[in-house]
Formats: structure tokens, C-alpha cells, sequence
């Protein structure tokens, strides 16, 4: 069982520990660095994340905690969904919470397609699931699975923090917005818009949006 008990950061070094391969992804410009730097940095609340609240009508929004590497079972196996970072934010329509998923050069991972592969009972079961929590009934075959589980996970915390609404934030430190292509055609297939909330069958309102941060700078800093 996951642990629930947390201890406050003091530094961006605090966050590398978490990380399923430390030595592998706490690089200098790459994004789980990045991320830690930029939250530490704005004391838990990046301008870009600050914006796509208010532009979505949820401003002024307020960081009440911030949870780095939230672990997030799902069904059909024992690998949890790991988001970058959890938030809980206060805002004027109540409690939101806020998976993010942070973003330099590295891309969204395998489409559905290619990570079904030879399908497992236990990946059927899970993207079943997953589907059933995001509303998709259509094929998902060429959509990135990363962020199909980051969504159905940050609506999952939502309902656990019985919170107003859940969101699924890409925060970008790419000047180039790399893969945003990819993001857009998750947004379209749920029939959404980026950066507008929206009425979900399976419950609480949705928010998806891309959170364009400063550029990552190769050297430990952002």
C-alpha cells in the first residue's frame, strides 16, 4: 500500500528520491528537474499553472499542497499511474485538483496501440477502465496512453478529495511546445477544448490544459 504521511521540501534536490529511476531522470533541462526547480522556485504555484486557472475561469487560485510523484493505482496490474505532481487548489468554485504532467523534449510515451502490443488480460482490463472513467468510446488506438492514464488518475484523486472538479495540466518548459500535437488529439477525442472546463457524464467537471513555462535551461536552473 502506498503511503499517505508527507514531509515538506526544502529544496528541489528533496524531489529526486521519488523518482522510480533516480540516476536516470534527475538530469539538468529535463523535465522532472525542471518541474522541481520551477515549483520550489514559485513556492508552489508556476505563473503558466496560475493562467490556465484563470483562464478557465477558476482564478485566483491558491496551492494548498503539492504532492510530488503521487502514485495512483488503477485495475489490471500493479504498476500505479505516477503523476508529476498532484496539486490541491483552492479556488473560487471550490477544491480542485490538479494532476500535472511536466514536459521538456521527452515525448508522451507509446500509443495505446503500441503498448496494448500483445494485450494482456490485465492491460484489457485496464484500459477498460481507464476508457470508462475518461467517457471514450471511440478507438484510442493512436492516442498516447500516458495521458489517458494521467487524466483517469487526476479524476480518480478528485473523486477520493471529493473535490469540485479535477484537471489534467501538460506544464511545458519546450519553447518549441514539443508534442502539443499529441495533447491536442487527446483534447479532441474527449470532445473537449483545451483550456475550457466541461461537463463530464462520468461526474465531475474536466479541466484540460497546456501550461507553457519558461524554457528549460541546460545547466540546473529554469
Amino acid at each position: 500500500m502506498t503511503k499517505r504521511i508527507f514531509l515538506p521540501s526544502n529544496s528541489p534536490e528533496d524531489w529526486r528520491s521519488l523518482l522510480a529511476d533516480p540516476d536516470r531522470h534527475w538530469r539538468a533541462g529535463y523535465s522532472a528537474r525542471s518541474a522541481a526547480e520551477h515549483w520550489e522556485k514559485t513556492k508552489g504555484l508556476p505563473e503558466e499553472i496560475k493562467t490556465a486557472f484563470d483562464k478557465a475561469g477558476l482564478g485566483p487560485a491558491e496551492t494548498l499542497a503539492a504532492f510530488p510523484e503521487w502514485k495512483t493505482p488503477l485495475p489490471g496490474g500493479r504498476r500505479d499511474s505516477q503523476t508529476d505532481i498532484l496539486a490541491l487548489m483552492a479556488t473560487p468554485c471550490g477544491l480542485w485538483v490538479a494532476g500535472v504532467e511536466a514536459k521538456v523534449a521527452e515525448p508522451f510515451g507509446p500509443t495505446v496501440a503500441k503498448w496494448l502490443g500483445d494485450a494482456s488480460p490485465g492491460k484489457l482490463e485496464r484500459l477498460d477502465f481507464i476508457k470508462g472513467k475518461l467517457g471514450l468510446t471511440g478507438d484510442v488506438s493512436g492516442l498516447r496512453y500516458q495521458l489517458l492514464h494521467r487524466t483517469a488518475a487526476a479524476m480518480i484523486e478528485a473523486d477520493r478529495f471529493s473535490a469540485a472538479g479535477a484537471a489534467m495540466l501538460v506544464q511545458s518548459f519546450s519553447p518549441e511546445s514539443l508534442w502539443k500535437e499529441d495533447f491536442t488529439a487527446f483534447v479532441d477525442a474527449m470532445g473537449m477544448r483545451e483550456g475550457q472546463i466541461a461537463d463530464r457524464p462520468q461526474g465531475r467537471p474536466l479541466l484540460l490544459a497546456w501550461a507553457q513555462g519558461s524554457s528549460a535551461k541546460f545547466g540546473g536552473t529554469v
